[in-house]
């Protein structure tokens, strides 16, 4: 039987400097998407797939993050009392329970796969989950109780994977398919940023995984990959020499890369017009808007 995947892990040690001036005092994970921060995207995805535990790798700087998921007794009071139920009730859910988050500090920004080994200790020998908060996903299902559900039929570990064009697979860790199943493949080999020519196929990694105690423990070794930085993929490709258990999973919905600033507005334009209250509005502002870029033509 297949052991439950109850924790996660959230790097969030960023700078954010493609962010700058913003990110200077505001941690870029909660910068708001529409009207809710990033993370909390994250996190709402994570709860969807039967996450209880989360652990936050941060740095220094990161205290209005750790605030966000905290009570806010005088907020909640002032909204009772003036009987604003609805906006009571979506603070509440930003709320998380005592013994339910831990943080964990990366004091060097030493890649991926240094952030997910810090958080070592607090997994043990369970299977984690990783999620980046800066890949939001938009998904009828949440990507990860996509995967979670996938995961309980094959085991070992598991990254989320898209088609990519072929010139920008330079930017992303890259699955090399032994066997394609469809929704899901096999992996025979990952590479973390292919050099242009070089890479085994366009199907890319993105932020989400699942893995065994076995891919932290291939961590330990410290050793540097791309960029000199101790990279995730490769102790996952480490996995696929040793245990042949790794498998990409093609997941349904729309990616948003809210790590570029182009990502961001795209995904603020997307999610804005999903909201009934504003579909209307902004619909017509980028018609017209559109329409008065075409006549300036």
């Amino acid at each position: 039987m297949v052991q439950k995947v109850t924790k996660a892990i959230f790097p969030v040690a960023g700078l954010g400097t493609r962010f700058l001036p913003a990110t200077k005092s505001v941690p870029k994970e909660i910068m708001t998407l529409v009207d809710r921060p990033l993370i909390q995207y994250a996190i709402d995805e994570a709860r969807a797939a039967g996450i209880t535990e989360f652990i936050f790798v941060t740095s220094r700087g990161k205290g209005a993050l750790e605030d966000y998921f905290d009570h806010a007794p005088q907020l909640e009071s002032e909204l009772e009392s003036k009987g604003k139920t609805e906006l009571l009730n979506i603070l509440q859910d930003t709320n998380m329970d005592s013994g339910a988050v831990a943080y964990v500090r990366q004091h060097k920004a030493k890649g991926l796969g240094h952030a997910v080994w810090c958080a070592r200790r607090l997994i043990g020998d369970e299977p984690v989950a990783v999620l980046l908060p800066d890949d939001v996903i938009a998904a009828d299902k949440p990507c990860l109780q996509q995967m979670v559900e996938a995961y309980e039929e094959t085991g070992g570990n598991m990254v989320a994977a898209m088609e990519v064009p072929s010139e920008k697979t330079s930017s992303y860790g890259v699955l090399d398919v032994a066997n394609d199943m469809g929704n899901m493949v096999s992996v025979k080999g990952m590479v973390e940023k292919p050099a242009p020519g070089t890479s085994p196929s366009n199907l890319a990694v993105i932020g989400r995984y699942i893995l065994t105690p076995q891919v932290l423990n291939h961590l330990n070794d410290m050793k540097e990959g791309a960029g000199g930085e101790i990279q995730l993929t490769d102790a996952i490709a480490q996995e696929v020499t040793e245990s042949n258990n790794v498998y990409g999973f093609r997941f349904r919905g729309q990616r948003f890369d809210c790590g570029s600033k182009a990502g961001f507005l795209q995904a603020t334009v997307s999610f804005g017009l999903q909201r009934p209250e504003l579909k209307d509005e902004l619909e017509q502002y980028l018609i017209e808007l559109a329409s008065a870029r075409q006549a300036a033509q």
